[in-house]
């Protein structure tokens, strides 16, 4: 699904008109996210179709006048069934109706059926997106671990600077890794903490069994913007490394809840 709304293409027979709000509703109740295409055709049902119709009163009226004629003129003969085939008119051939209200439940039952199946390959499919983002989840709980070692040893190097004198207040591009060297822009801790937090409320979201797509997409964007104040903070070779890894797995994670609702 790569919709945020639910987007239903809707294509019914004319005979079923009646039936497009009980059908959408049916649908919404079980999808609230994404493209559905649903399209219903109109078929007779098994054994029937066209039914041969005898007009009994018209055949009356004929043995009526037939017997009347055959008294009042003496005639001979007996009528038998031969005579009924070459009365074509006595027979007519029509389309066999069914009960509009009978035809629309059977409508509703297939329909219920379809989403019943559906419902069972997305859960299916949602047990394996889960297992796929609770991993993409756990790497970047590790990324956050290790960006907040790396975040104590800018702090300790911080720290080092100030007690020595080299430096009288922290500004930004005041430290180096090795010394005096301007190539840290400050302190990430804060940055990384929000960062862990925001992990971690990933993972924990990922037990709820309600809707959580929206609230996934929100927390990616959070994470991307702590990554990226992380980088600008400290552009150094290992931590804009671990920055890039962490926005390649909230960019995975990002891709597949696009298929979850």
């Amino acid at each position: 699904m790569n919709h945020r709304h639910l987007d239903l293409q809707l294509r019914l027979p004319r005979e079923y008109f009646a039936l497009e709000g009980e059908i959408r509703r049916k649908v919404r109740q079980k999808i609230s996210r994404g493209r559905v295409e649903l399209f219903v055709t109109r078929s007779p049902f098994k054994g029937l179709g066209r039914k041969l119709a005898l007009d009994e009163n018209l055949g009356s009226q004929y043995l009526h006048a037939i017997r009347r004629a055959k008294k009042k003129f003496a005639l001979k003969g007996e009528v038998d069934l031969s005579l009924f085939f070459h009365l074509t008119e006595l027979f007519q051939v029509r389309e066999e109706e069914v009960k509009e209200e009978e035809e629309g439940k059977l409508v509703i039952s297939a329909l219920d059926t379809a989403l019943g199946g559906l419902e069972r390959s997305r859960q299916r499919e949602g047990l394996e997106l889960e297992k796929d983002i609770r991993s993409q989840v756990r790497h970047l709980q590790k990324i956050c671990a290790a960006l907040a070692k790396e975040a104590e040893k800018i702090s300790q190097r911080l720290k080092e600077a100030l007690s020595f004198g080299e430096v009288d207040t922290v500004e930004p591009d005041v430290v180096g890794g090795a010394g005096r060297t301007a190539s840290f822009k400050g302190d990430i801790n804060e940055e990384v903490v929000r960062l862990t937090s925001h992990a971690t409320t990933l993972a924990r979201l990922l037990r709820d069994r309600g809707p959580i797509g929206k609230k996934i997409d929100f927390l990616l964007q959070e994470i991307q913007r702590e990554l990226n104040t992380i980088s600008s903070k400290v552009p150094q070779l290992p931590v804009v490394q671990m920055v890039l890894a962490g926005k390649e797995r909230a960019e995975k994670i990002r891709e597949q809840i696009q298929n979850i609702e």
